[in-house]
C-alpha cells in the first residue's frame, strides 16, 4: 500500500494549503472588508474554490464523517457539502460580480440537465431549518453571531446566496471552519523533527 500523502499529493496539498492560509490571512483582516465589492468577490471565490479542490484529497471524507458522529448537527454537511455548493455556484455560474448578486433558481441550475450536485443539495436542503453560529475572533476580543439558512423552497424563484450567508461574517465563519476541517491534516513541525 502506498504511503499518504504521496509525492503528488504533497506537491498539491502544500500549494494548495499555502494559497488557502495566504487568503485566509488576507480576507480575515477588517480591512478587507472596506475594499471594492469586486475585488472581496474574486478572493472569497477563490478561497472557496481551493477549499473545495483540497477536500478531494481522501483523508478528509473520514473528517467529514467523523464530523458527522462528534460534532453539532449540521457540521459536516456545512463544512462539506455547503461550502462545495458555494463554490460550484460561484465556479459554474462565473456571471456575477458581487456577493450579493449571487443567485440561483431551479430552472438556472438545471440549465444543463437535473441532478447534479447544485440540484442535489437544494433539493435536500431546501426548507432545512436556519443553523446558529458564532465564533470568537481572539486577536479582536470579539464574538460574533451569524446564521446560515437554506432557502424555504427550491423552485424557479431566485435564491440569494446572500440569504443563505451573509458576506461578511457568513465567510469569516466558513473559512474559519475550513481552516479547522484543513488544519486536521497539518502535522506539527515537532512531530517528525
Amino acid at each position: 500500500m502506498e504511503a499518504r500523502p504521496n509525492k503528488s499529493e504533497k506537491l498539491f496539498l502544500s500549494l494548495g494549503y499555502n494559497r488557502f492560509y495566504d487568503l485566509f490571512d488576507e480576507i480575515m483582516v477588517d480591512d478587507f472588508w472596506a475594499k471594492e465589492d469586486c475585488y472581496r468577490f474574486g478572493k472569497v471565490s477563490s478561497i472557496f474554490a481551493v477549499y473545495a479542490e483540497l477536500l478531494a484529497y481522501e483523508p478528509f471524507k473520514h473528517v467529514l464523517e467523523a464530523l458527522k458522529r462528534q460534532r453539532p448537527p449540521m457540521e459536516s454537511e456545512i463544512g462539506g457539502p455547503l461550502f462545495k455548493f458555494v463554490r460550484n455556484i460561484l465556479a459554474h455560474f462565473p456571471v456575477f460580480e458581487t456577493w450579493d448578486e449571487v443567485w440561483v433558481s431551479k430552472e438556472l441550475v438545471n440549465w444543463q440537465r437535473e441532478g447534479l450536485t447544485i440540484d442535489r443539495f437544494l433539493k435536500k436542503y431546501a426548507g432545512h431549518d436556519e443553523v446558529k453560529y458564532r465564533f470568537w475572533e481572539a486577536d479582536k476580543k470579539r464574538m460574533t453571531y451569524m446564521s446560515i439558512r437554506f432557502p424555504e423552497k427550491y423552485d424557479n424563484n431566485k435564491i440569494y446566496l446572500k440569504d443563505m450567508i451573509e458576506e461578511k461574517d457568513g465567510v469569516k465563519f466558513s473559512l474559519i471552519m475550513m481552516r479547522q476541517i484543513l488544519n486536521t491534516q497539518v502535522e506539527s513541525v515537532g512531530e517528525n523533527a
